[in-house]
């Protein structure tokens, strides 16, 4: 049976991209980060990978596959996406948005759009 082992991301500077996602989710990396490559991996034990990929491609407005990072309520919500733009992260200005989100659009360094998700939505 397959399972997801990495998720691959491109990014335009793959030590910033590092630097940003091992302090955003609490990742390390699996090995040396280069300029063109890094793995990182859960500090805590097995997870699945976030693999950072050197790329020239365009970053997508409305992408086709993202990252959604589960909070616990809105008040955690709130506070990890502070602390999400304190380490390089912004907000976007999302079109897409529901009548009553329990997500918020942020785009990491790169532009790379990922959600916070309020898990205690109704």
């Amino acid at each position: 049976m397959l399972r997801i082992g990495s998720v691959v991301l491109g990014v335009s500077d793959v030590p910033r991209a590092a630097a940003f996602w091992t302090e955003a989710l609490g990742y390390v990396p699996r090995d040396e980060v280069g300029d063109d490559w890094a793995v990182l991996v859960p500090a805590d034990g097995p997870g699945v990978q976030l693999a950072l990929g050197l790329s020239e491609s365009p970053v997508q407005e409305h992408p086709r596959v993202h990252l959604d990072l589960y909070a616990g309520n809105a008040a955690e919500q709130a506070a990890e996406i502070e602390r999400l733009v304190s380490l390089g992260a912004r907000q976007v200005d999302w079109d897409l948005y529901p009548q009553d989100p329990d997500f918020v659009v942020l785009a990491d360094p790169d532009g790379n759009r990922f959600c916070v998700i309020d898990t205690a939505h109704p």
